[in-house]
């Protein structure tokens, strides 16, 4: 391999920083969360997430294939981009990890202000979510991340400034031919 080969294919030093991993964690709100099925494929959906405490919390219905699926199961993965964020495109992690279940009401008590205020600026808008959110078929997934692959471009293009333009870029113009 050569040494311009090594340089821009070799990523080991594009990977976030803490700091950046935990601003890109805080200024999200979105991630893909993918498991297995029972024929062992895989399968994701994109679905709101609460960073807290080195974890990934989500809620969903009892009743989504998820559920079962993680019971069943427990390892999943969880895929984070920058995109639609103030740090623009081009940073993304994505965690390995274990899940747990939970519907204890201490468990629910604790989350559903959490998230709502996480979600929402006043207490009125707080207080109706938390109502929306607390239904009979609520559950809290909880993911415990215990592996990470990190990429950020920034780090990458430093190599290749004159590469990391994308001015010539329809898409980036707001007129595509």
């Amino acid at each position: 391999m050569t040494d311009r080969e090594e340089s821009f294919e070799d990523l080991k030093n594009c990977a976030l920083t803490p700091e950046r991993e935990q601003e890109l964690l805080d200024a999200q709100r979105e991630c893909v969360f993918s498991w297995t099925n029972k024929k062992g494929e895989a399968v994701g959906v994109i679905v709101s997430y609460f960073n807290h405490g080195g974890k990934i919390w989500m809620t969903c219905a009892e009743s989504r294939a998820r559920v079962a699926a993680i019971r069943r199961f427990p390892r999943a993965s969880v895929c984070i981009t920058s995109s639609g964020t103030r740090l623009g495109t081009g940073k993304t992690i994505t965690y390995k990890g274990d899940c747990i279940v939970h519907k204890d009401r201490e468990t629910l008590d604790w989350f559903y202000p959490a998230f709502a205020s996480d979600r929402r600026s006043t207490q009125e808008g707080v207080d109706a979510y938390i109502q929306h959110l607390d239904s009979p078929d609520r559950v809290v997934i909880e993911f415990i991340p215990d592996w990470r692959l990190s990429f950020d471009s920034e780090a990458l293009w430093e190599r290749a400034p004159l590469a990391a333009s994308d001015k010539d870029d329809p898409r980036n113009s707001g007129v595509i031919d």
